[in-house]
């Protein structure tokens, strides 16, 4: 997870390794920001990590039919200072993945022949790995920076389109009930006239798996264009929407087939979502039970009793 602020202006210097998270959850993120030849030296590792561990610099470059030169400027773009880091590092990665590997442990991607007892496990092994890798590379200091945002914000909007406008209808959900002042847009036009209306004292989320959604973008742009502070929650640390940020988290979500930009993607947002709630939450303990018992009572009159669920 990144965090990067709009001042000083200029581009910000590539992101170093994140200790805790693994060299392919890195690799996968930064692909779309990568050229041609450096995705198929990224696509190598994430596909063959193992493999790629034991390859010399040139055999790895043969195999992405690519040059030395591009696996050196692959390796700098990941945060490493050359070669031998990252293949040590893989070689490390490797021997901690056979260690703990499951021997039921799904293997590839859905497919058409599977029957519907490999694709349940298939989906319920990629949903919590999306959850496991997204948790392990969170930076708890720009977490915690984005936590200290929303409990001194007056407002909090938060844009999102597509799949990720469920998770922006949850975000404002939870923080509407703990009594914060939240809005979620998913129309451009509806989500522009808001963030017409931001200052410095606001915060604007803007949620994109891809981080190029247009829609998103310009909400959020003209957000901070009016002052507010801006948060990016996208699963590729160097896409668009992070250039307007002045605070990234990142998920580490990795699509199927039949699930793009929909199901892992989600569930990632969705669980660093519980983070920043559940930061707010503790940070206004009294006044967030107050609200909870409050709410709860508002609705506990609309639930079905237990003594009428016996026929």
């Amino acid at each position: 997870m990144t965090g990067r602020r709009r001042n000083p202006p200029g581009p910000a210097p590539a992101p170093g390794p994140a200790p805790a998270s693994s060299t392919t959850v890195r690799a996968r993120g930064l692909l779309p920001s990568l050229s041609p030849a450096e995705q198929r030296v990224a696509q190598v590792i994430i596909d063959e990590a193992a493999t790629a561990a034991r390859l010399t610099i040139s055999d790895l470059a043969d195999r992405a039919r690519s040059s030395e030169t591009t696996v050196i400027r692959f390796c700098r773009a990941m945060g490493f200072g050359g070669y031998s880091e990252l293949r040590l590092t893989l070689a490390t990665e490797a021997g901690r993945a056979s260690e703990g590997a499951a021997s039921d442990e799904p293997v590839g991607d859905i497919s058409e022949t599977d029957d519907l007892a490999q694709v349940v496990k298939k989906i319920a092994f990629a949903d919590a790995r999306a959850v496991e890798d997204t948790a392990v590379q969170i930076d708890i200091a720009v977490l915690e920076e984005v936590v200290d945002l929303v409990v001194a914000a007056r407002r909090v909007d938060i844009y999102g389109v597509g799949a990720s406008a469920f998770v922006a209808s949850d975000f404002q959900q939870k923080l509407h009930r703990i009594g914060r002042i939240a809005y979620a847009w998913s129309d451009l036009h509806l989500a522009l006239t808001s963030a017409a209306l931001l200052d410095e004292r606001d915060v604007a989320f803007g949620i994109s798996h891809t981080g190029a959604t247009m829609d998103t973008i310009e909400a959020f742009t003209e957000a901070g264009r009016h002052g507010a502070r801006t948060v990016a929650l996208t699963n590729f640390p160097k896409s668009p929407i992070t250039q307007v940020a002045d605070l990234v988290l990142t998920t580490a979500a990795r699509e199927t087939t039949f699930r793009s930009g929909a199901m892992a993607s989600r569930l990632a947002q969705l669980t660093v979502i519980d983070c920043v709630f559940v930061g707010v939450a503790q940070r206004t303990y009294a006044q967030t039970r107050t609200a909870l018992d409050v709410t709860y009572e508002a609705v506990r009159g609309r639930r079905v009793r237990p003594d009428r669920w016996r026929g």
